[in-house]
């Protein structure tokens, strides 16, 4: 497997390229097709934030091995503006840009792992792991 996968994130077409690494990612790490479409799926939200939110930033994927199980890792990095409230960015139905507010709250229960970290004017990381089971 390689080591890690990193997709520079500027515009929609990223995304795309993002999305699919991440599919190829997942199904060669042992997923079946509904965790590697939720795999996927992540990939696309975190990575549209970046676009939406910072312009651009980056999209980093892994191979992960815990105790008893292998999985893997998507790490978003962006040096955007940051959020204003990550507690509230956590809350469905939040939202600063008129959608629905699913995004983060849905990346969190879509996956095993989730942390963000946010700084005003620094930037946010958003790391999220699906284990196999």
């Amino acid at each position: 497997m390689p080591d890690d996968i990193r997709v520079l994130i500027r515009s929609n077409l990223d995304i795309v390229t993002a999305r699919q690494e991440g599919r190829a990612l997942a199904a060669r790490t042992g997923f079946g097709a509904t965790d590697v479409t939720l795999i996927a799926t992540v990939i696309s939200e975190l990575a549209r934030n970046i676009v939406s939110y910072a312009r651009q930033g980056e999209i980093v994927m892994r191979v992960v091995a815990g105790a008893n199980a292998q999985g893997v890792t998507i790490i978003s990095l962006d040096s955007g503006p940051g959020i204003r409230s990550v507690e509230d960015a956590m809350r469905d139905g939040y939202s600063t840009s008129g959608g629905l507010g699913l995004g983060l709250p849905g990346v969190r229960r879509l996956m095993d792992e989730f942390t963000i970290e946010s700084a005003l004017g620094r930037g946010t990381t958003v790391r999220v792991t699906k284990w196999l089971t």
